[in-house]
């Protein structure tokens, strides 16, 4: 375990497949897109949502069939195809459809971005055991938060490329242009954890005869683990943010001049924010301390969304995006390091695959969050994203590290 050629291929992954997802970054780039080609704010939600959560589709199924499996590397390779071939053949169709069929590329981004998605279902399943196997609970939350470092950088460097390709290329050549770019960036990630050593796993379970039964068992787990329980509400309601953040973006561009340089100005604070705050959840996350981590996050997607009710003037927006960017890594980092503290060897699938499922439901609320602003406002939609995340402050403190 804890191999530093393990170590360098994990962050090697986090960064170049940073840089190829920042592409189409849900709360800046991607609801630009779906608005460019004509889509509401219920479509920015629903698109939004289904980046971040084709995965949990799926989740359960992988972990049914992944308790059983020695070595995951095999199937992570299949995922990691799949995933390049739907990101890249997004950027095709939009350069052939492009604007002479609007509809049409709305349908080809959409049913991408699903498959990029529920491939990820999978692959998350096969991350977390690899990640769990190869290295140890302290050196884990070192390696996780070099990761974390050096995606912020790769997105960052993302911000600066997308601000100079959408201020070079008219749209919708552009957005085209981004996704061909970045699948190729992503397949260099894709290809370095590939290579990683992968140790053969010793505790295995023995898969049940039908998938109900995996079911029944999985709820049993989550039944009786409390400490799993307390963390599954903290969680899912720290996704709350998401209610407002794909739509912060639109708001700001009624209010200020969003040129590309403005827009990559953005990605790049947000990218910035994740940067410097894994210098702080690094120390934490050693120490063991993922429960104050936790706070600590919450508080600042409290403020972010705070700001956002007055945000006037792109300072103002940077500060958002800083804030959320440290926030996500923070949450990323303290959820993972608590999920795998607490789960048995043998059923680290099962605890896996419970936690995507249930957490990552808060996925969509930025679709609830689009039919909220439809219908009420924004004043409305940033009142009710405080509440939940008040909520979700209120579970963290019963965190146990």
């Amino acid at each position: 375990m804890d191999k530093n050629s393990n170590h360098v291929k994990n962050i090697s992954h986090g960064f170049f497949l940073s840089i190829g997802t920042t592409i189409a970054e849900p709360s800046t780039i991607l609801p630009l897109i779906v608005n460019y080609f004509g889509g509401s704010s219920i479509l920015v939600g629903f698109f939004a949502a289904l980046l971040r959560g084709g995965a949990i589709l799926v989740q359960l199924f992988a972990a049914f069939k992944a308790q059983s499996y020695e070595y995951m590397m095999p199937y992570i390779r299949r995922v990691f195809f799949i995933r390049f071939i739907s990101w890249f053949l997004i950027g095709v169709n939009i350069i052939i459809f492009g604007d002479d069929y609007p509809t049409f590329t709305l349908f080809c981004i959409g049913i991408g971005l699903f498959f990029f998605s529920f491939s990820a279902g999978f692959g998350a399943i096969y991350f977390k055991d690899i990640i769990a196997k190869i290295f140890t609970h302290k050196f884990r939350g070192k390696t996780m938060s070099y990761r974390q470092f050096f995606s912020g950088l790769g997105g960052l460097l993302s911000g600066s490329l997308a601000g100079y390709i959408l201020h070079t290329y008219d749209a919708p050549l552009s957005f085209g242009i981004l996704f061909i770019i970045s699948s190729f960036i992503m397949a260099a990630g894709y290809i370095s954890f590939a290579l990683i050593d992968e140790p053969k796993k010793e505790k295995v379970s023995k898969r049940e005869k039908k998938f109900s039964l995996f079911l029944q068992n999985a709820l049993g787990i989550l039944k009786t683990d409390k400490k799993l329980q307390n963390q599954l509400k903290t969680f899912f309601l720290a996704y709350g943010y998401l209610l407002s953040l794909p739509f912060i973006i639109l708001d700001a561009q009624n209010k200020i001049d969003l040129d590309g340089v403005a827009i990559g100005s953005l990605i790049t604070t947000q990218m910035a924010g994740a940067i410097l705050s894994n210098f702080l959840w690094g120390a934490l996350s050693s120490r063991g301390l993922n429960k104050l981590t936790t706070n600590i996050s919450i508080i600042f997607l409290i403020s972010a969304i705070t700001i956002a009710f007055s945000a006037s003037t792109l300072f103002e927006y940077m500060l958002i995006f800083f804030l959320i960017g440290a926030a996500i890594d923070g949450n990323r980092i303290a959820s993972g390091n608590l999920m795998l503290s607490i789960a048995p060897e043998d059923k680290r699938p099962v605890y896996v695959a419970l936690h995507i499922n249930i957490v990552s439901f808060g996925i969509f609320f930025s679709f609830f969050g689009g039919i909220l602003l439809h219908l009420f406002g924004y004043t409305f939609l940033y009142i009710f994203t405080i509440i939940l995340l008040l909520f979700s402050f209120y579970f963290s403190l019963k965190l146990k590290d």
